[in-house]
């Protein structure tokens, strides 16, 4: 009994609307405004001719299924043959009624934000064909969706509602705040509109589902954000209202994905253990609903949440879940984690940033981006790695060679689309370097410009009306030297902050400049064609996991011993797209010692470390880990 009124007594207190919603930090800007350069740039071309602008290709039937049209779901659909395995499978196969809208849309989202980024004539009329098929699907109602009549907004048990629309509505909005489309914006408007009067605040339960498996519909809390972004966009403070009402209704409802649920988080003894993905992509609707409730117990959560995804995720920012969490901390080598994850977290701290700014955070969101997502890409051929370990000794499946009794593993090696499990990995592998860039600069009111991510890129805006042009040209993080070279052609007074790395010993500027809380202001009147350079010095610095193992890094990179591997062929997709599992050649380990005499030169970490196999010191090199394929990054 105390428990229920506990609980009731919770969700009183943030069911209200946003009567004194918490200031937001930083505003972002459109999306477009920054545009990639150097080798990020490059690397998002070579997606683009890969396995990113031809996933539609790869796998037509699940891609090109009319399911938000002609082929909208109704009573008597039935389950249709994705191309995966189903072993060990017990989590149903209602969910496999809206996994096409989940891989299409996700797909479109990322394909929209890259040919826009890389300024692609060819895919930019290939998606404005695409949004051409939306704008037609959508009824008179507003209606844009995978349901017909009579299913829609009327569910039992498991469905993709909410989770089908956010996927759809996030490319559709990044591709209006590129084209500023008054028809597609207007489209959004009355979809989310049809949304909020058919499931109404405080009449309705958008999340109630039965008491079965309802992955899909733990998704949909995603849809906050859409609405998120739709109050950044208008400033209209009904999205975040709804927003909150979502997240409400979610914590008092059955769900299978349950470790954002505020009486879970509360609970002193709660241990994550839910599907990853899910643990990772609703941290951006716990942000959000502190923001819309200025709400102290909410805040407590979300501190709570935070530092338990923290312990879940391991120094490289691997963020684990293979794919449950199962109440584990991250482990080296026997906790993997998979390339939706690195997305989602990625993502949700950009907006925890934006919202809170926290310095720590930007420097978990590069974390992820140059290590852990960069260590599960194949650095020779166009495809991911579905799961992936920090210590990755052999790709043939399994997770380094371990059977797992309930499940055929075959996560653990590279493809280009990973059919024979789910196409989720790959669509979101496509979405990670936009949404990365998306965040790099944020604004501070309206004149002053936030270098939250270091990267080559060059951002467009206005301050003060005027249009104003910051190209950086790096090759950070492969090294830590920058030129800022500014275009200000009506001269126009405002500020630049660069985030200070914590790892930076040193700073060497061209000119002055004042230190706050981790940022360097540059204050002063820039002119026409102007340029700021920057250095920041790096060391070699050893980092030690819970297990006390250690690992090297140097600047804003881990660097790990490779290990030599024969390639094998697996699933043939098409000309240049093949699975590919890697054998180990040999099965050498090495230990830490005290007097590792490490160095660092030429863009690798030479030290002395112990063979295990024979006892004897040698001499390794170390490369970046996001290069590497088999591995040894912790010692």
């Amino acid at each position: 009994m105390k428990k229920i009124i506990l609980t009731v007594l919770m969700l009183v207190s943030f069911t209200m609307k946003s009567q004194n919603k918490v200031a937001e930090k930083y505003q972002i800007l459109p999306f477009g405004s920054i545009k990639p350069s150097g080798w990020i740039k490059e690397q998002m071309q070579k997606d683009i001719d890969g396995f990113v602008g031809n996933l539609d290709q790869l796998v037509p039937d699940l891609i090109n299924d009319p399911i938000y049209s002609s082929g909208r779901l109704h009573k008597n659909s039935e389950v249709k043959d994705l191309g995966n395995l189903k072993e060990g499978d017990k989590e149903g196969s209602d969910q496999y009624k809206w996994w096409n809208s989940e891989t299409q849309s996700n797909w479109w989202d990322g394909y929209i934000r890259n040919v826009i980024l890389l300024n692609d004539k060819a895919g930019l009329a290939k998606v404005e064909k695409y949004i051409q098929t939306v704008l037609d699907s959508q009824d008179e109602d507003g209606y844009i969706g995978i349901y017909d009549k009579e299913l829609r907004y009327n569910f039992k048990s498991e469905n993709g509602e909410l989770w089908a629309k956010a996927t759809m509505y996030r490319g559709l909005l990044a591709y209006y705040e590129y084209s500023k489309d008054k028809r597609v914006w207007e489209a959004i408007v009355k979809a989310i509109d049809n949304v909020m009067s058919n499931y109404p605040i405080g009449k309705s339960s958008p999340f109630s589902s039965g008491t079965e498996f309802n992955g899909g519909v733990s998704h949909g809390l995603t849809f906050t954000d859409v609405l998120d972004k739709m109050y950044q966009i208008t400033g209209d403070t009904k999205y975040t209202d709804y927003a909150l009402f979502l997240y409400q209704d979610f914590c008092k409802t059955n769900q299978s994905e349950k470790d954002v649920q505020l009486d879970n988080i509360l609970n002193p003894n709660y241990k994550l253990q839910s599907h990853g993905v899910h643990t990772y992509e609703h941290l951006r609707t716990l942000i959000v609903a502190v923001y819309a409730s200025n709400n102290p117990e909410l805040e407590k959560a979300l501190e709570i949440y935070i530092n338990r995804i923290e312990n879940t995720t391991t120094l490289t920012g691997g963020a684990i879940g293979d794919e449950w969490i199962a109440e584990r901390t991250a482990d080296d080598t026997h906790t993997g984690y998979e390339y939706c994850s690195l997305h989602e977290l990625l993502d949700s701290y950009t907006v925890l940033f934006q919202k809170q700014g926290n310095p720590g955070t930007a420097e978990a969101i590069e974390n992820i981006f140059y290590n852990a997502a960069q260590g599960s890409r194949n650095p020779e051929h166009s495809c991911i790695a579905y799961l992936k370990t920090d210590n990755s000794y052999e790709m043939e499946g399994t997770k380094n060679g371990e059977v797992e009794p309930d499940r055929k593993q075959t996560r653990y090696k590279y493809s280009a689309a990973h059919q024979d499990v789910a196409v989720c990995c790959n669509p979101n592998a496509g979405r990670i370097t936009p949404y990365f860039i998306e965040k790099a600069w944020l604004k501070e009111a309206d004149n002053i410009l936030v270098n939250v991510l270091l990267m080559p890129n060059t951002i467009e805006t206005k301050i003060n009306n005027q249009t104003v042009k910051i190209e950086t040209i790096t090759d950070y993080p492969y090294q830590n030297k920058f030129t800022f070279k500014i275009s200000n052609p009506k001269k126009v007074a405002f500020k630049i902050k660069i985030r200070k790395p914590s790892w930076a010993i040193a700073v060497v500027a061209s000119e002055k400049y004042s230190e706050e809380n981790e940022f360097l202001i540059f204050n002063r009147n820039f002119s026409n064609q102007d340029s700021i350079t920057l250095e920041f010095k790096a060391a070699i610095l050893i980092k030690e996991d819970k297990k006390q193992d250690k690992y090297f890094t140097y600047g804003a990179l881990f660097y790990a011993k490779t290990i030599a591997a024969i390639e094998k062929k697996g699933k043939y997709y098409g000309p240049n797209f093949v699975d590919f599992l890697y054998q180990p050649m040999n099965e050498i380990r090495y230990q830490y010692i005290e007097d590792h005499k490490a160095v660092f030169k030429n863009g690798q970490l030479h030290l002395n470390a112990k063979n295990m196999n024979t006892d004897q010191l040698e001499e390794i090199i170390l490369i970046p880990f996001g290069k590497t394929i088999l591995r040894q990054v912790s010692f």
